[in-house]
Formats: C-alpha cells, structure tokens, sequence
C-alpha cells in the first residue's frame, strides 16, 4: 500500500515509525514546510526584545490575517445576524435555531469552501501543501469508511451543537444578568484591550485543555479521534469527539466572570469554529496574486499531528517550550521528541514489568 492510501494509526505512532521518520530528511517528511526552525512568540524571551514583541503584534493583526478577519467577521455577525439581548431572556427554539443556521453556514462556508478550493478543486496543486499524501478513503478507523465524510458528519453535528450550545448559554446569560455584561459605550477602554487579549485567552486555555485530552485514558476514548487526521485539511479543525467539543468550547466560562460584550465571545468563537478549519487546511497560504497570499496554515501544530507528542499549544504560549515537549520542524527537532518518546515507553514498560512481579 502506498504512502497515499495507507490508514493512519489510530493511536501514537509505533517507535519504528517514528524511528523511521527521524531518518528522513525534511524534504521527504514534508511536501512543503516554512524556512525551519519554527519560532515561538516572543513574548517570553530572556532578556525581553520589545520590537521584536511590536513586530509580532502587528504582524498578527495586520489586515490580511485570520486575527483581524476573524474579529471583522465576529462584529458583522453580531451587527447583521444574532437574535437581540431582548429575545435571548427567555430560551426559545425560534432565536436558538437561527444562532444555529448562522454556525452551520459559517463553518460550511469556511471549511467548505476551503476543502471545495484546495482539494476538490486542486486550484493550488500541492504548492505551499505541508503534507501532499491523499485524505484516507476506505478506512475502517473512518466513520463511513472515508476521512472527508467523517470529518464533515462531526463537525457539521456535535461540532455546530456544542458551539451553538455555548453561545445560548451566553446569550441567556448576558439577558439575565448572570455574566456580567458591558458595551463600549460604557468602557471603551476596556472593551478594546479585551478584544486584544482574546486571541492569548483562547491560547492559554487550548494548551491547559489539550494537555488534558492527552492524558492516556482521555487520548484512547476521546482525542484519538481527531487524530486519526494525519493528513488534514479543513474539515479536520473540528472534526473530534463530542466531549471535545464541549470542552473545547469551554473557554467561554471566562465571560461568566469578566465584563464584556456578546462581540467579545463570538471573537472568541471564531478561535474554534473558523481559525480551527483555516489552520488544519494543510496548505500554509492561499495564493491570491503571484506576490500576495493569505497566511492560514500552523506547521506548529502540523507538527504535532506528525509527532503527537509535541507542541500542544500555540506558537503565543510558552509552555511547550517550558516544559521540554517544543519541536522546532528540524531534524534534532524530530530526534529529540522520538528519544523523548523513547524514554517515555521505556518507563511506562519498567512500570508495568515491576507491576506484574508484585
């Protein structure tokens, strides 16, 4: 069976394959990958670099990034297609389904239209694509026996529920005044640097939270199911166990103690439910013009679907680097995680060798 066709493992990677890996170069790991090493953010550096720190920022809110469309996209919805504070005092199927129609469409229209543009289509070809190998088709880890299919059905179901589900909650709440609720009018300056610390909000909570799925006994029964996607495109972003995403969507509860505005949380949505597909999309950029393309791939966390050991949270959050599970894309990069993984399995089968000779 060729590379193209073949089933991911459900599970980690075997120490041969990852052993295997570790001798391949780059170039054959990898279809097409940014100039190495990858970088973190560089908020925590020692001793601070505060231009380097000003460059990150506006480079990250510049006009032409998911951050800055995502927050246009967050206000018009808000403006032109959420049901009144009014309304959401009482739960009513009515404005419930309309919040739920508008998710569906966004996400159909993202995801969608990405995979319609990029696969389907192949109006890019394999040009700034991390991983070039066919999505599985035949597979017995797939529901439906296809990666696409099952991608789609998890999304467009749990995923949309428990997006929709948490945003009535807030809706309800605001219009109740269980969560404390403010406009701009009311704050502007704190209106203003809240939309500013959403993006690391919704980083710091991904990593606590996804370290947590990594645990052995919630990875086997829950997050193993995103990662069967080996090779992902953008119906993978929210492809996952239901529990995952009640839990991903869980960064929520912050609103319930700090003042901020209904376009405050769908900001924060659009972290999971539009930067999710448009990072999984397995391409780096989106050609527009031969010198002008849309940046929307994280090798950062493509790295971790390759690897799974490695860099769980974001390229904004310290702790890979903290804690001694960052890969920087390199070749010592792949050896370090596989003798890191090495020592792990080595430890875990001297822990059960001594448990079966008590």
């Amino acid at each position: 069976m060729s590379d193209a066709t073949a089933e991911p493992s459900l599970g980690r990677p075997s120490l041969q394959e990852s052993k295997r890996e570790a001798r391949t170069t780059p170039r054959k790991i990898w279809n097409y990958q940014p100039a190495p090493p990858v970088t973190l953010a560089p908020f925590y550096d020692w001793p601070p670099h505060p231009i380097a720190v000003v460059k990150h920022v506006l480079k990250t809110w510049n006009p032409l990034s998911e951050r800055f469309v995502s927050l246009l996209v967050a206000v018009l919805i808000w403006c032109g297609f959420s049901p009144s504070l009014e309304r959401t005092a009482e739960l009513q199927l009515d404005w419930i389904m309309e919040i739920w129609l508008r998710n569906f469409l966004l996400v159909l229209t993202v995801a969608g239209g990405l995979h319609l543009y990029l696969h389907t289509f192949n109006r890019q070809g394999n040009d700034l694509r991390y991983d070039a190998r066919d999505f599985a088709r035949k597979s017995k880890i797939f529901h439906f026996g296809n990666q696409v299919w099952d991608n789609m059905f998890w999304t467009l179901t749990t995923g949309v529920f428990f997006w929709t589900a948490w945003e009535v909650a807030m809706m309800w709440a605001y219009a109740n005044g269980v969560a404390p609720y403010m406009t701009f009018e009311s704050n502007p300056v704190w209106f203003v640097v809240l939309i500013l610390l959403i993006p690391y909000w919704a980083g710091f909570y991904f990593y606590w939270m996804h370290r947590t799925i990594h645990w052995r006994p919630l990875y086997k029964y829950v997050h193993s199911w995103h990662h069967k996607n080996v090779v992902t495109g953008p119906w993978s972003g929210l492809a996952m166990h239901p529990v995952e995403h009640l839990l991903l969507f869980g960064d929520t509860l912050l609103y319930f103690v700090v003042a901020s505005h209904p376009i405050h949380v769908i900001f924060n949505f659009m972290f999971h439910g539009i930067i999710a597909p448009t990072s999984h999309a397995g391409f780096d950029a989106v050609r527009l013009t031969k010198r002008q393309s849309f940046h929307l791939g994280d090798f950062f966390h493509q790295l971790h679907h390759r690897f799974i050991d490695c860099n769980y949270g974001t390229v904004e959050t310290p702790w890979d680097r903290w804690f001694g599970t960052f890969h920087d894309g390199t070749p010592e990069g792949d050896r370090y995680i596989n003798e890191m993984r090495r020592r792990a399995h080595d430890k875990r089968a001297k822990a059960s060798g001594g448990s079966r000779t008590r």
